[in-house]
C-alpha cells in the first residue's frame, strides 16, 4: 500500500510502498478514500524534523533529557546507535480519514460500510487503515467521503466548544482562524453565540466572516478596546484558543479578553507560561481540551473497545464524531467549501511544500485522495532479491525498539540470511527491513514463518503472542528463538510441549543474563561445589503504569514477563530446576501501583538450593536495577548491576569491573551457532519449561497464599 512518511534523518517527505496492516481483533480494515492534512499540527511535526540537530535539541528538550539518561546508563556507543536507529526510521502522519470497510472483526460494522477513521498512528495518510471500533463511525446518508474526512478535526473543535460550556447569547472569542478555528467558529455560531475571531493573518478574515464570525480582529492588544466595546464592557464569556505556536502571546491575549470569572479553553498547541496578574484578579477558569474527547489516550477505550456509559460520559470521542457527522448531514456545518486543495496520495510531498510555505498559495482544507489500486492490500513487500547463501534463513517477528537495539544488530553480524521481518505496523516493518538488510517486510507473521527460505524464526512480539508463534514455528519444522516469556499460562505451555515433542526443531528463550560476563565469573567461581547455594536477587524494576501493555491481563503481568530472567540465572548457577515456589506481594491501596509488581518469590531447587527474588517497582530509580548475592561453602559473590562482580573466599576479595552489558550479543551468537549446527539449544527445553512454570506457579501462589509444588 502507499503511505505518506517522513524520513527522520533528513526530514524528507516520501510516499512509500509498505505492507498493508492486518484487520485488528474487534476492529475493521478500511480502504481509504480521503485523508485530511491537519495543517497546524502536521506543519509543526514535519518542521521539527527538517531543522538542524541543534535546533531539534532546542525544540525538543524532553528528548534531549532521554538521550542524556540513556548515555549515563548505557554509555556513548550504545546511545549513539540508538539515536542513529531512531533517525534512520520513518515517521507516520495523519489522524483524520474516510473510506470503505473491506474487512470487519466486530459487530458494529459490515464490509462495504462508509466510515470515518480517527487517531494518530491509526488513521494515517495510507491506502489501508487498521482501526479499532471506537475510533470509527459509520457515515450517515447525505455526507460525502470528502466531507467526512474532516470529522476528527471537527471533533477536536467540538470538544473545545463543550469545554467552553457556552450558553445562548454569550460572547466568545476564537484566537487562531486556521482550519480548526474556522470549524470552531461554525460550531459556536450554531450554538447561538456571538463570535469574535482573531488571527495574525488578515487573509483569513473573509472566510471567518463567511463561517459565522460577527467581528474579526488582528490578534494583538489593539483589538482589546474594540472587543470590550462589542461585549458591552463585560469582556468575553469564554476565549477558545485554536492557534498553533510556541509563543505565549495567544494565552496572554486571552487573559485580557476574558471577563471576570470567564473561561479560557486551550485547544491548540501554544506556549503556556501563565501570567499571574490577569488570571488572579479575574479569577479565570483555565481549561485544556484533550483532543477528540473522553476516551482519547485510554487504551481500554481505544484499543480494547470498552465504551463509557452514556449516562455518565455523554460525549465520548466516538459520540463527538457521530455528532459532528450529524451536523454535516443536517447542513448546519459546512466543511465542503473549506477544501482549497486536493492531491492524489502520490502527490503528497507537494501538499507538504504548501503547508511549509514553500509554495506561496493560500490554503485551508487540504485533502489527499486515494485512487483504487489492486496491490494496495498486499501484506508482504519484497525489497531485494538477494539469493540465500544457505547458512541459515531467518524470519524476525516483531521488531520494536528492544529488538532493534539488542537483538537485530548481533543477529545481522552472524551472517545469517535475513529473509524477512514482520511487525503489526507497516512503517516499522519497512524501517527494520531497510536497516537490517531483510529481503522482505511484512505484517503477516504467520505467512512469513511458512516462507520456504526460512529455517529459523526469531520472535520479539508482545507476550500474548509468543506461544502462538513458537507453536507455529515448531509445527513448521523450524527452530525458534523467542524473547521471554515462553508462554503466559499452563495451557500455552501444554501446546508448546506437543509441538516440541515432534523433535523437528529446537526452542530457545531470551534469557540473556546467564550469558553475561558477570554470571560467567560467578559460575566459574563456584565450579566444583557440592553444597547447595543460597541466592538473593534484588531487582529495582521501576514503576510501569497500569495502562502499559505489559500490565494487561492477556500479557501475563511482570512476574511472568520479566521475573523469569532472574529465575533463569538461579537455574544457571545451581544447575538445578525449581521444585517449589512461594510468593508474597505487598498489600497497598495506592491505585497507581500494582501490588504484584512488589513481590518476594522464594524458590526451592532440586539440589537443595534456595533462591529469593525481590522484584520491586516502589524503589528510587537512582538505585541500580539489579543486585545479586550468592552464598555457598564459605564463599560469597556479589553482582552489582553488571558493572562489577566481587568474589570473596578465605577473607580475600577479587573485584572485577565490567561494562554493564547483559549478554544479549553472546546469547544470539550461541543460539545461531546451535541452529546452524542442528544441535541442542544453549538452554535445554527442560530448563526453559521449568523456569516458565516457576513464574506461573508464583502467580498461583499469590492467588492461593500457599506454596506451589512443581
Amino acid at each position: 500500500m502507499l503511505q505518506v512518511v517522513q524520513y527522520q534523518k533528513t526530514g524528507e517527505m516520501l510516499v512509500e510502498d509498505l505492507p498493508a496492516p492486518a484487520c485488528p481483533a474487534g476492529g475493521i480494515l478500511v480502504k481509504t478514500s480521503f485523508s485530511l492534512i491537519s495543517a497546524g499540527t502536521e506543519k509543526t511535526s514535519v518542521g521539527n524534523a527538517q531543522v538542524s540537530m541543534l535546533q531539534r535539541a532546542k525544540q525538543q528538550p524532553e528528548q534531549v533529557k532521554t538521550v542524556i539518561e540513556t548515555l549515563k546508563k548505557e554509555g556513548i556507543i550504545s546511545t549513539y546507535k540508538k539515536v542513529q536507529s531512531k533517525l534512520d526510521s520513518y515517521k507516520v502522519l495523519g489522524y483524520s480519514a474516510s473510506g470503505i470497510v473491506i474487512e470487519s472483526r466486530c459487530d458494529e460494522f459490515n464490509v462495504g460500510d462508509a466510515v470515518i477513521c480517527a487517531g494518530a498512528g491509526k488513521a494515517n495518510h495510507a491506502e489501508i487503515l487498521a482501526i479499532p471500533k471506537n475510533l470509527a463511525v459509520r457515515i450517515p446518508e447525505g455526507v460525502s467521503l470528502e466531507e467526512a474526512a474532516y470529522t476528527t478535526v471537527g471533533s477536536i473543535a467540538m470538544q473545545g466548544v463543550r469545554q467552553a460550556d457556552m450558553r445562548l447569547g454569550e460572547t466568545v472569542a476564537v484566537i487562531g482562524l486556521g482550519l480548526l478555528g474556522q470549524i470552531t467558529v461554525q460550531l459556536l455560531k450554531a450554538s447561538g453565540c456571538r463570535v469574535i475571531g482573531l488571527d495574525i493573518d488578515e487573509n483569513l478574515f473573509e472566510s471567518a466572516l463567511k463561517y459565522g464570525c460577527d467581528k474579526v480582529f488582528k490578534s494583538n492588544d489593539d483589538a482589546i478596546k474594540s472587543i470590550q466595546s462589542y461585549s458591552r464592557g463585560l469582556g468575553c464569556d469564554s476565549v477558545v484558543i485554536t492557534a498553533s505556536t510556541s509563543s505565549n502571546e495567544p494565552l496572554e491575549l486571552a487573559l485580557k479578553l476574558a471577563r471576570k470569572k470567564g473561561k479560557v479553553v486551550i485547544v491548540g498547541g501554544i506556549g503556556m507560561n501563565l501570567p499571574r496578574p490577569d488570571f488572579y484578579l479575574k479569577e479565570l477558569e483555565i481549561k485544556i481540551s484533550c483532543s477528540y474527547g473522553p476516551g482519547r489516550y485510554d487504551p481500554m477505550y481505544e484499543e480494547n473497545g470498552i465504551d463509557y456509559p452514556a449516562a455518565y460520559v455523554r460525549w465520548t470521542e466516538n459520540r463527538n464524531m457521530q455528532s459532528f457527522l450529524d451536523l454535516i448531514a443536517e447542513k448546519k456545518m459546512d466543511v465542503k467549501s473549506m477544501t482549497t486543495h486536493t492531491y492524489k496520495v502520490n502527490e503528497a510531498p507537494t501538499a507538504y511544500e504548501l503547508i511549509m510555505g514553500k509554495i506561496n498559495e493560500p490554503f485551508l482544507g487540504i485533502l489527499l485522495e486515494y485512487p483504487e489500486r489492486k496491490d494496495a492490500t498486499n501484506r508482504t513487500i519484497t525489497l531485494s532479491n538477494n539469493a540465500p547463501n544457505g547458512k541459515l534463513g531467518v524470519a524476525f517477528v516483531g521488531a520494536g525498539s528492544f529488538a532493534q537495539s539488542y537483538l537485530l544488530p548481533p543477529l545481522k553480524d552472524t551472517g545469517v540470511d535475513m529473509i524477512g521481518v514482520s511487525t503489526n505496523t507497516p512503517a516499522n516493518a519497512q524501517t527494520a527491513a531497510r536497516q537490517f538488510g531483510f529481503n522482505k517486510s511484512s505484517t503477516d507473521s504467520s505467512e512469513l514463518i511458512k516462507d520456504k527460505d526460512v529455517n529459523a524464526v526469531f520472535c520479539a512480539t508482545r507476550h500474548d503472542t509468543h506461544a502462538q508463534y513458537v507453536t507455529e514455528a515448531l509445527n513448521a519444522g523450524k527452530s525458534v528463538f523467542v524473547e521471554k516469556p515462553l508462554a503466559i499460562n499452563r495451557e500455552e505451555v501444554a501446546e508448546i510441549d506437543k509441538a516440541a515433542a515432534k523433535g523437528n526443531a529446537g526452542v530457545m528463550v531470551g534469557f540473556n543474563r546467564r550469558f553475561s560476563k558477570s554470571f560467567e565469573l560467578i559460575n566459574k567461581f563456584f565450579e566444583g561445589r557440592h553444597d547447595p547455594m543460597l541466592i538473593n536477587y534484588r531487582v529495582n524494576a521501576g514503576l510501569v503504569p497500569k495502562s502499559h501493555w505489559a500490565q494487561a491481563p492477556e500479557n501475563g503481568g511482570r512476574i511472568i514477563g520479566e521475573a523469569c530472567h532472574f529465575i533463569d540465572c538461579m537455574v544457571y548457577l545451581t544447575k538445578a530446576l525449581p521444585v517449589k515456589v512461594y510468593a508474597e506481594a505487598i498489600s497497598a491501596s495506592n491505585v497507581e501501583g500494582v501490588n504484584r509488581d512488589n513481590v518476594v518469590i522464594t524458590i526451592k531447587f532440586s539440589d537443595g538450593s534456595v533462591g529469593s527474588l525481590q522484584y520491586l517497582s516502589n524503589g528510587d530509580k537512582s538505585v541500580p536495577k539489579e543486585y545479586t548475592e550468592v552464598y555457598c561453602e564459605g564463599s560469597t559473590a556479589f553482582m552489582n548491576n553488571f558493572e562489577s562482580v566481587e568474589l570473596i573466599r578465605n577473607s580475600k576479595t577479587k573485584k572485577h569491573s565490567l561494562d554493564g552489558k547483559k549478554g544479549h550479543k553472546e546469547e544470539i551468537i550461541a543460539t545461531v551457532e546451535s541452529m546452524k549446527a542442528g544441535q541442542e539449544m544453549p538452554i535445554s527445553y527442560e530448563a526453559i519449561r521449568a523456569i516458565t512454570m516457576a513464574t506461573i506457579a508464583a502467580e498461583e501462589s499469590l492467588n492461593s497464599g500457599l506454596p506451589v509444588e512443581l
